[in-house]
This record gives C-alpha cells, sequence and structure tokens, in this order.
C-alpha cells in the first residue's frame, strides 16, 4: 500500500496539528446528501449513557444529530473484504465492511480545510481510554496545553481522543498521525471540524473497537 501524493503533501504540511487530533470550531457548511443505501437495521437506542472502566460517559441527545449519522447495518457493495475499515469523507460515514454486501456506517467529523487527506493504511494498534500527547508545535501556539506535552493529557470525559482510539500506520509500519478515535463533540459529527483526525461519538469507537483486530489485516481506505 502507498500513500497517494495528496495524502504525503497534505501530511507534510500539517502533521504537527494533526498529531494533536484538538478540538476545533466547525467550519463546514451544511452536511452533504448520504448515500442512497438501504438501512437493514439503526441503532438510534444506543446512545445512552455508559458506564465503562470506571468512566461515566454522558448520553448523547442523539435526537439533535441527523438520523443519517446514526449507526446503522446497512446495504453496502464494495470488493473490499469483510473487516476492512472505508472512510467516506464527503458523506460523513465510516463503513466498517462485513460478510454478505453488509456493512456498520457510522457519522464521522472529518478534518476540515487544509487538513482532509486520503489513501490507505491499517490499524496497528488501539487503546482504550488513551492519553493524548499534543506536539510541541501545538503548544507553541496553544501555550494552555504545554503541560501536557511530556505528562500527556490523562484518560478523562474531556480527552480529545474519547474513550478509544485507532492509530494508522502505513504500508513501511510508519505512524501516519492519524487517528479514529472518539470524542466528546458530538455536535460535531457530519461536519469538517477537527484537525485531521476522523473522530466518531463515543458509543460509535466503543463498538467499532469492539470489531477492529490490529494488524496489517485492519485496512483502512480513506476516500475524498
Amino acid at each position: 500500500m502507498r500513500f497517494r501524493n495528496a495524502l504525503l503533501l497534505c501530511s507534510l504540511a500539517a502533521t504537527v496539528a494533526i498529531a494533536g487530533c484538538s478540538q476545533t470550531t466547525s467550519t463546514a457548511g451544511p452536511a452533504p446528501e448520504g448515500e442512497k443505501v438501504a438501512t437493514n437495521q439503526i441503532f438510534s437506542a444506543g446512545y445512552g449513557p455508559v458506564e465503562d472502566h470506571g468512566y461515566a460517559l454522558p448520553a448523547v441527545p442523539i435526537n439533535r444529530v441527523d438520523e443519517r449519522f446514526h449507526r446503522q447495518i446497512v446495504d453496502y457493495a464494495t470488493k473490499e473484504r469483510p473487516g476492512t475499515i472505508i472512510v467516506n469523507t464527503p458523506n460523513r460515514f465510516l463503513y466498517y465492511i462485513l460478510p454478505g454486501g453488509k456493512a456498520v456506517r457510522y457519522g464521522i467529523g472529518v478534518g476540515k480545510a487544509g487538513f482532509a487527506w486520503e489513501g490507505e493504511a491499517y490499524v496497528a494498534w488501539k487503546q482504550e481510554w488513551p492519553t493524548w500527547h499534543p506536539p510541541k508545535e501545538m503548544a507553541e501556539r496553544k501555550p494552555e496545553v504545554a503541560k501536557y506535552v511530556e505528562a500527556g493529557m490523562g484518560p478523562g470525559i474531556g480527552n480529545p481522543l474519547g474513550a478509544r482510539a485507532l492509530y494508522l500506520f502505513n504500508s513501511e509500519g510508519k505512524d501516519t498521525l492519524f487517528r479514529l478515535h472518539g470524542t466528546p463533540e458530538w455536535a460535531s459529527i457530519g461536519t469538517a471540524a477537527s484537525s485531521g483526525c476522523i473522530r466518531l461519538m463515543n458509543q460509535d469507537i466503543i463498538d467499532l473497537y469492539s470489531r477492529v483486530r490490529p494488524g496489517k489485516g485492519a485496512r483502512v481506505v480513506v476516500q475524498q
């Protein structure tokens, strides 16, 4: 697998900000129309409060989130094998491919203008309630996060990586600095709001995390 030129150029220009996966204000206009796929099952009731490893995740007011972005099983025709993750950036969807022409579809928040990327990678490892380490360059721009550069921001409800993080590496085994991760900012789902990483509602990243087995077989395809 090779990253496309667009990914390489974007990474060089924006690596520092992307690595931080920080919370930002949305710069997107109206979310684009969703793909025309048949919904088999929708899990709108799956966003209640969650007790997880001693952390109390609050309920998402899911009635305030466009139903397109609720977790659901959909018909999805693809040549990719089950277990592949496809990120459809324009439509703000992440698909986890299931057998039999089906997929789990999640609503996502994507990188804002200047931080969008595309290419292929794999999930090298994953972490429950990860620690966030902003890069030094981010701390120079935002002194308030400087204290987290070395020690990191510990796990918690306000951590920018949320309840789970999946770490994407390239074909050479190098960290791309891109993440699939949770977020406490449920209102950012369906927008271009992040500094490059792909964010899901915490209840959704917990579900995705449980399905993914890290390794080079855990392929991730990001579409623009």
